[in-house]
């Protein structure tokens, strides 16, 4: 099997079997935001929750959990389950900087590609960066956890 049939299946399993499908009650006392993002392009949308612990790692808040519900193809989908499933226990600078790797490496057109032993599954989108019109798809809930982390902090 090739690495390109290997990241189309990593992508297809995520979008059928979601991480984090279905907004989660935030807990008593923890700090939220939910961002809602809209593709008028091809009509995908993701309404995100953020939910940052109560604790602090290294001085700085956590995501305990992101939840989301949305509507789209199967890569917007896809990419919110490797989003929720791997952001819990991240710093958000953590996040932002997994979210900028992210965004680079979709917006390169393939001259980026992410490690996988640092970055996971988020390295299957790399075949999404030669299509420029997938491009948006792949960042919807990125963006929104990207907006939704920063309004969580202020509160």
């Amino acid at each position: 099997m090739s690495l390109e049939a290997l990241y189309q299946d990593i992508i297809l399993e995520h979008s059928k079997q979601r991480t984090g499908d279905g907004l989660i009650e935030v807990p008593a006392g923890h700090r939220s935001a939910d961002n809602h993002q809209y593709n008028p392009t091809c009509g995908d949308e993701i309404n995100l929750r953020l939910v940052l612990s109560d604790e602090l790692k290294d001085g700085q808040p956590v995501v305990e959990s992101i939840s989301w519900e949305g509507d789209g193809c199967s890569i917007s989908m896809a990419a919110a389950s490797v989003l929720s499933e791997m952001a819990p226990g991240m710093t958000v600078d953590e996040l932002q900087s997994h979210v900028d790797a992210f965004r680079e490496m979709l917006r390169s057109r393939g001259k980026v590609t992410l490690d996988e032993e640092e970055y996971g599954d988020m390295a299957a989108f790399a075949g999404v960066s030669k299509f420029m019109a997938r491009v948006k798809c792949a960042m919807l809930s990125w963006v929104a956890a990207e907006e939704a982390s920063r309004e969580a902090q202020t509160k």
